[in-house]
């Protein structure tokens, strides 16, 4: 069995070759060539949780796992929230083959996520990208989507402005790009051609208003139901997309408080996004359109990104 801590995640894991193995795990999502059952959460005490995220790659050969602690520590702000394995099993033989730390797992495939969707459903010409969240998340996002995108300029927006001028100083010096920090969120999203929300706030930080036309927006902090980085009119501010229709009734809040409010119904939703890999004319229809995905986050990412590391050093 091969096991691969967080230092070895980081180090094997590439951007690229992750970009395409979790956009191939949401098209057999979509078309059915994958199993996966809800996440189940057990609370564990005041702000600590186990969460279990079971899945199989029927068409890649692979089943398992992710297995996960979030424990929130407000006053242990350098520590991860997220820790935990992925557990790979090997569908031939049904041996326990590889054994990776999900919080690299996480990172990295949340990224190349968003940079394939963004890579979908952005303006070719793209080049000027706002964040919102200045964490390990963000340092992905950046590295993701200047891999997909011509960025010339990143704006950052967080509730601490030091935090994230250093945050900007830093990245500017790792990738040469252009940072600047924003202290008003509105300022930081204005004449933004991609925005992406990577918070944990569980109330609105991004509001539609402050959107412009031909924005692609990527929705990724927040994963539970309860918790909305944008406000409901950013679902009804422009074409809707989803990793999975069910997972969007099920954890999407910012599409739950849409419904609830009354500005959309559930067939609002155009497409998911493995449906727009498979047929890209089914997502952006012109340069003037705001495409809004939403992230989630679902076991065949997690396993796929396993997988292709296990694949890539067997």
């Amino acid at each position: 069995m091969r096991f691969f801590d967080e230092a070895a995640v980081l180090q094997r894991l590439d951007l690229d070759g992750c970009r395409t193995a979790v956009r191939e795990a949401m098209v057999a999502l979509s078309s059915g060539q994958t199993r996966q059952l809800p996440r189940s959460i057990i609370p564990i005490g005041a702000g600590r949780l186990f969460g279990q995220m079971p899945g199989a790659l029927l068409n890649g050969g692979y089943f398992g796992a992710k297995l996960i602690s979030v424990f929130a520590e407000p006053d242990r702000p350098g520590r991860s929230a997220h820790q935990g394995v992925v557990v790979l099993f090997d569908a031939e033989s049904g041996q326990a083959v590889c054994v990776a730390d999900a919080g690299a797992i996480t990172q990295i495939r949340t990224a190349a996520g968003t940079a394939a969707a963004t890579d979908a459903l952005a303006l070719p010409d793209a080049e000027r990208l706002t964040l919102m969240g200045h964490g390990h998340q963000a340092s992905a996002h950046i590295e993701a989507l200047a891999r997909v995108r011509p960025l010339r300029e990143v704006r950052v927006w967080g509730r601490s402005i030091e935090r994230a001028q250093a945050f900007c100083a830093q990245m500017s010096a790792a990738t040469g790009l252009s940072m600047v920090a924003v202290e008003d969120a509105r300022e930081a999203v204005a004449h933004a051609q991609i925005v992406c929300t990577v918070t944990g706030a569980v109330e609105p930080v991004l509001m539609a208003e402050w959107l412009t036309l031909g924005t692609h927006v990527n929705l990724v902090g927040a994963s539970v139901a309860s918790a909305a980085e944008a406000e409901a009119a950013v679902v009804s501010a422009g074409r809707y997309f989803v990793e999975s229709r069910e997972s969007a009734r099920n954890g999407a809040g910012e599409f739950l408080r849409a419904i609830a409010a009354g500005l959309v119904a559930e067939d609002c939703i155009q497409a998911e996004i493995g449906e727009v890999f498979a047929d890209p004319g089914v997502g952006r229809r012109s340069p003037s359109e705001i495409t809004v995905y939403k992230s989630i986050g679902h076991a065949v990412q997690d396993l796929a990104a396993a997988a292709y590391l296990y694949e890539q050093v067997r």
